[in-house]
């Protein structure tokens, strides 16, 4: 049996900056500097996420969500829980690397 997952995704293309934003009720925020014209918003969240959890683009599948900002993505070749790990290890690695005086104080 393959392994393979499935992840929504709120997307904002023109976003600034290409990034992981973190996670809302359960669904992935992601920024993009492309538009979102002809796919290229779409291609670049592909190529985003799979940097992120260390697999190829080839194994992403946009399966909802072609021309709305909330979209599933199907990833084959990796199970729920390690995408889900290594999508929050992002958000957690920025915040480590953030400058002492831009962290939240407790």
């Amino acid at each position: 049996m393959a392994v393979s997952a499935q992840i929504v995704v709120r997307l904002t293309p023109r976003g600034g900056r290409n990034a992981i934003a973190g996670f809302s009720n359960g669904v992935l925020l992601v920024r993009v500097t492309a538009p979102p014209v002809d796919g290229a918003a779409n291609t670049a969240l592909i190529k985003l996420v799979a940097a992120t959890i260390e697999i190829p683009p080839s194994h992403i599948t946009l399966l909802k969500g072609h021309t709305s900002r909330l979209k599933t993505l199907h990833i084959n070749g990796i199970n729920l829980d390690t995408a889900m790990a290594k999508l929050q290890a992002t958000q957690q690695s920025k915040i480590n690397d953030a400058p002492q005086e831009n962290r939240c104080r407790e």
